[in-house]
């Protein structure tokens, strides 16, 4: 295999960018539905296998403007992974939003040409190893998945867009101001120009740099890129975006975007970690997931629509994440990796089965939702299983690294353990009461296409992953996931 991809005539890094590029530009071009969405999964499916290749052979540290290290092939492997299943699962739900009217055929090279171009800003921004050019990328990223949630047209569409768009540009804008000034906490130290803003050259100084610049910069870093991981109270557009964009858009952000923004976190935590005299970054992490976790715990229980559900409980889960990682330490932040892993695999398959259910229910309210496991077995059953994983019982993957991080928490810090769990079993009664009403009883009309069989392949691969996690982690992949938490602090 080294050998082989030694023979390519690019590296696979750049194949992370090239392939989402050309295949953008191609889809940009392809009038068929059919034809763009097999280049579509084709793209996805290469851009997968590249990444799996830098598992192999990565470059060197500090070489060009992209690098890899074990923090951010994580994102990257599990990004390229949810973006190649979801994929799949567009090419049947879009397909069948154009046979029932909801989407327009000219729009459909537009979706297509996006959601590659999304490929590109999310794997550039998790590659980059210029914080610049990071920022650049989550807002490209931003850009691109604002015009697919407006991509039905209608007025809730275009308002879920707008409201995306502004706050999403508000939360862009402080993130800019702080990497200016890590910049400026960087030039004394290292000097003027690109060198300044290079991360591998940034974390090898920052015991140099000014702490109180590096305090400030945090502030505003983690405001603008949390407002992107969808931290309460900053959380506002991702409801709106969830429950009117395409699905296959809910489970890119929830599995993807989201993952962005806090990797572009966790880089700036790492910076200030390795300056003694910086403020330690982990209260106002822990602060604001506490403040998310409760918060969408509450908020489950008034939703009426399903898709607003499950986006509150993606605010829920990234909260829950923060706070693993603002408690530090090598089991907390093993715990949050590992959380996050099983929220994007789970969360996704959550959205694949939604999405089939709003399609063969006609609806997305919850009312007119009913008795699923009796009227559509398979997609019932799979949003079960779905729900009891993302709630946390055995043997799923959530319930592993939920255990983690509230032993690791009881372990250090025994009264924050209260509001943590106390959260986690707001959150639990609230799906779960949820999910009574929507898979088991009297099954509601169908006003859908009642005889539809969507495809539940990707739904299933993805909670099988999660079962599997749940009962057996790889030897290689614990001392992988071990090695990042130290590197985080």
């Amino acid at each position: 295999m080294t050998a082989f991809l030694h023979m390519l005539p690019f590296a696979p890094i750049n194949a992370l960018l090239a392939v989402p590029a050309t295949a953008a530009l191609i889809l940009l071009l392809v009038s068929s539905y059919r034809l763009g969405a097999w280049i579509n999964m084709l793209a996805s499916g290469t851009t997968f296998l590249f990444a799996l290749t830098l598992l192999i052979e990565r470059p060197a540290p500090g070489a060009g403007y992209l690098f890899v290290d074990d923090l951010n092939i994580v994102f990257v492997v599990l990004g390229t992974f949810v973006g190649l299943t979801t994929s799949v699962f567009s090419a049947s739900y879009i397909g069948h939003e154009l046979e029932i009217g909801r989407l327009k055929p000219h729009y459909l090279r537009f979706y297509h040409g996006m959601y590659q171009i999304l490929s590109l800003a999310m794997n550039l921004g998790l590659t980059a190893n210029n914080i610049g050019l990071m920022w650049v990328a989550v807002e490209l990223a931003t850009l691109t998945t604002v015009m697919m949630v407006g991509l039905y047209r209608t007025q809730a569409a275009l308002e879920a867009a707008w409201k995306y768009f502004i706050l999403g540009s508000v939360g862009i804008a402080l993130a800019l101001f702080g990497t200016i000034l890590i910049y400026m906490a960087a030039r004394p130290v290292i000097g003027e120009g690109h060198d300044a803003m290079v991360w591998t050259a940034l974390v090898a100084n920052a015991d140099k740099f000014s702490p109180e610049l590096l305090n400030v910069a945090f502030v505003f870093l983690m405001l603008g890129y949390g407002t992107k991981v969808g931290l309460a109270p900053l959380h506002a557009w991702l409801p709106d975006a969830h429950a009117e964009g395409p699905t296959p858009i809910s489970a890119v952000l929830s599995g993807l975007l989201l993952n962005v923004a806090l990797y572009a976190l966790l880089r700036f935590k790492m910076l200030l970690a390795a300056n003694p005299l910086a403020v330690a970054p982990g209260p106002l992490m822990v602060t604001l997931g506490l403040v998310s976790l409760i918060f969408a715990g509450f908020m489950l229980y008034l939703r009426r629509d399903i898709k607003r559900l499950f986006a509150y409980s993606s605010i829920e889960h990234m909260g829950i994440i923060s706070f693993a990682f603002g408690m530090g330490g090598p089991l907390a932040n093993f715990a949050g990796l590992l959380h996050m892993t099983m929220h994007s695999l789970t969360k996704s398959a959550i959205f694949f089965a939604v999405g089939q259910i709003a399609q063969v229910k006609g609806t997305q309210k919850l009312s007119d939702i009913r008795g699923l496991t009796e009227s559509h077995p398979r997609l019932g059953w799979g949003l079960v299983i779905g729900v009891a994983a993302i709630v946390g019982l055995p043997p799923m993957g959530v319930f592993m690294s939920e255990y983690l991080i509230v032993s690791s928490t009881f372990a250090r810090e025994p009264l924050l353990a209260i509001p943590l769990v106390f959260g986690l079993l707001i959150a639990f009664g609230a799906l779960t009461w949820r999910l009574i009403g929507i898979a088991f009883g009297p099954p509601s009309a169908s006003v859908g296409d009642a005889g539809r069989q969507p495809s539940m392949v990707p739904l299933f691969i993805h909670l099988l992953l999660v079962l599997t996690a749940g009962i057996f982690l790889p030897a290689p992949l614990v001392a992988w996931f071990e090695n990042v938490a130290r590197m985080l602090g």
